[in-house]
């Protein structure tokens, strides 16, 4: 009977169009072809999106918000100032509105019963705070505050490197005085000139020579950055290392790292007659400098006669074999990320395994201009037991005096310089990957830093500026020499950017031409346990490998390359360490609806990455590859599925489910294409 027979055995209602299809490619096939394998029964046709709503499209970026002038601005400033829902920080934390010391002159609110009306309902869960038995230190503006309890300790601050207010306004008047930069500057021959402001009589009046005339936006907030056209420009002195060679003194550059004991300051004959003959000329005192009190160090007098005077008579150039020893060798090195890289993303990783963090790219000007926003990049959790710093600069005495001014005032273990950033806007600077075409501009910068400090001194580069003219083999031979304990190397050119795979052959030659006590560290595709061990075996001189996009898409990769598998994590479980992110962030950025806003906008930019993973029970070939391009499928569950989409209104979604619904008005556009993979620029 028909009923009875074979399936095989049916007629073919359309046999011409089941002739004509080709096969489904193999997962050895779609492999080849950079195309994620997923399991048929996985497979779904790709989504039919209706037009968006208004609504939608402003959620997802696509429509542009209209263009407000200055003038409005001001005045929706003004108004959100004089809003009741900007409730005194003084009156919030105590309910009291007697509790400001200022009083009726106060410019934010003190009517705490407006403030409540006004007040949205509290999210679910638990405050953060009182989770760890603390005193909630945001009061009735917290929006979990019906969990608030009583008697509990004042809550404690695990974070560190604040920027204190004193060293601020030094940095602001530009009195903040760098003595071991400017001897090491002054002593490898570089010239500085300082241009004084037009009738400045004052030290008060003195122009910073690093005040920014360039704007750029970094690390996902406004900020400026001024690498190009700088008042001071540094090159090398030719007259006065004559002079110096003539008078029987030791070179002034030299490719060791010396202990030097430099001349009385004097100028040459031949700088002198320059300098008085352009102020003659110029009839002004703009090339005019002014030397520093040696009785006075960062506007704290110190007695002369004192034995701990600040007077610097003395350069004294750590030797490598003095300065901390770090061994970098097979440890788990989280990248230094832009934006996505905070510290509440550092601290879910150290959880997960990780064992060096790094803080994001601080610009060198924007530090020595005392910029809150950057000097917050540098702030450290208590449980970063091995963290650094990374700057990046253009000149070397920019970089050398930053190095020495968180040298001053920041605690870390290693200090990271970035010649390797491939934005625009930095590189067109002469910073960044910029200065991979100026190998003795990275000479100097090298030499000047690590002079500084008794630190490691750490250097991030990519194998070349343009594809195909490798130059990172030609650093590692002598960047140990010049004062650097360790080099990082990204397997990509800054031309090529994301649109290959990282060049780790390239890396492996450089890590045999570097000196035995320099630490090679390879970057570059890390995705697995099994790219780890390919790279990091007995056989290689590689020390470890630095873990930058892996750790974004999936921050239990960690997890991974310790216990040495393939980690099929449920989506119960990737929703937990997306609690944990949120928690770390409200204790970060805070619990009232600014820092709920803040840890929401870092969510949203983190799920912008996490998208792109696809869950190990999915695939035919394991593990996933960094560059496979997911095809249209479902998951195992809805909330996986959920988490698998590449739209922003979906990663909303996710952030409604942690942090309640999104406010009135609200946009988002991911500021990094991370959910594009036809973009070169994809990051």
């Amino acid at each position: 009977m028909a009923a009875t027979a074979p399936a095989e055995a049916l007629p073919d209602p359309c046999p011409t169009a089941a002739d004509s299809s080709p096969p489904p490619p193999t997962p050895e096939e779609l492999v080849a072809r950079a195309v994620a394998p997923v399991k048929a029964a996985f497979l779904r046709p790709p989504p039919v999106r209706d037009t968006p709503t208004n609504e939608e499209s402003r959620v997802s970026g696509a429509v542009p918000l209209e263009k407000k002038s200055k003038r409005q601005f001001r005045r929706e400033r003004k108004q959100e100032q004089e809003s009741v829902s900007r409730l005194c920080v003084a009156v919030g934390k105590t309910g009291n509105a007697d509790a400001c010391k200022y009083g009726a002159s106060c410019r934010f609110s003190h009517d705490v019963d407006a403030y409540l009306a006004q007040k949205p309902a509290d999210l679910e869960g638990t405050c953060p705070f009182t989770v760890l038995e603390q005193s909630c230190q945001y009061g009735l503006t917290c929006r979990f505050f019906g969990t608030h309890k009583d008697n509990l300790a004042p809550s404690e601050n695990h974070e560190i490197n604040p920027l204190s207010k004193d060293i601020q306004k030094l940095l602001w008047k530009t009195k903040y005085k760098f003595p071991r930069a400017s001897a090491q500057i002054k002593h490898l021959g570089l010239k500085e000139v300082m241009k004084i402001k037009a009738n400045a009589t004052t030290d008060d009046k003195r122009a910073d020579h690093d005040n920014p005339d360039v704007s750029c936006e970094l690390n996902g907030d406004d900020k400026t950055e001024s690498l190009g056209s700088p008042p001071v420009n540094v090159e090398h002195d030719s007259s006065l290392c004559e002079e110096m060679d003539n008078l029987g003194g030791e070179p002034l550059v030299d490719n060791s790292v010396p202990c030097v004991v430099p001349r009385a300051s004097k100028k040459s004959k031949v700088e002198g007659d320059e300098i008085h003959k352009n102020a003659a000329s110029s009839g002004s005192d703009d090339t005019k400098v002014y030397p520093e009190d040696p009785s006075s160090l960062n506007g704290l007098e110190v007695p002369s006669d004192s034995t701990s005077s600040c007077r610097v008579d003395l350069v004294t150039t750590p030797h490598l074999r003095e300065k901390k020893i770090i061994d970098f060798r097979e440890k788990l090195y989280l990248a230094p990320l832009t934006t996505v890289g905070n510290l509440p993303f550092r601290r879910l990783c150290k959880t997960l395994g990780a064992d060096i963090t790094c803080g994001e790219m601080a610009m060198c000007t924007n530090l020595m201009q005392g910029q809150a926003s950057e000097w917050a990049l540098l702030r450290r959790h208590s449980s970063e037991d091995l963290f650094g710093v990374q700057i990046c600069g253009a000149f070397p005495d920019t970089v050398a005096r930053t190095v020495e001014l968180v040298d001053n005032e920041c605690s870390f273990d290693f200090i990271d310089i970035n010649m390797g950033c491939p934005i625009d806007v930095v590189v067109n600077k002469g910073a960044g990957s910029s200065l991979l075409n100026k190998p003795m501009r990275i000479k100097s910068i090298v030499q000047a830093s690590s002079a500084v400090t008794n630190r490691p001194l750490t250097v991030k580069v990519r194998t070349a500026f343009f594809e195909g003219r490798n130059r990172a083999d030609s650093l590692v031979s002598d960047i140990y020499n010049w004062g650097a304990s360790a080099i990082t190397i990204h397997g990509r050119s800054r031309q090529q950017r994301y649109s290959k795979l990282a060049d780790w052959d390239y890396i492996n030659q450089c890590a045999q031409k570097a000196p035995d006590d320099l630490h090679v560290i390879g970057n570059g595709d890390i995705f697995s346990f099994t790219d780890w061990n390919r790279h990091v075996s007995g056989s290689s001189k590689i020390s470890t490998c630095m873990i930058a996009r892996g750790a974004l898409i999936k921050p239990w990769i960690f997890t991974e390359i310790k216990e040495q598998r393939d980690w099929d994590i449920t989506s119960d479980e990737r929703l937990d360490i997306l609690k944990d992110f949120v928690r770390f962030g409200l204790e970060h950025w805070g619990s009232d609806t600014k820092g709920v806003e803040t840890t929401r906008h870092f969510l949203l930019e983190w799920l912008s990455y996490t998208c792109r993973y696809i869950p190990v029970g999915l695939l035919d070939v394991v593990p996933q590859r960094l560059n496979w391009r997911p095809p249209s499928y479902c998951s195992r569950d809805d909330l996986e599925t959920l988490m698998a989409s590449d739209s922003a209104a979906d990663w909303v979604r996710i952030s409604e489910l942690l942090l309640g619904k999104v406010p009135e008005g609200f946009t988002f556009a991911p500021k990094h294409k991370s959910n594009a993979y036809d973009r070169a620029e994809n990051g």
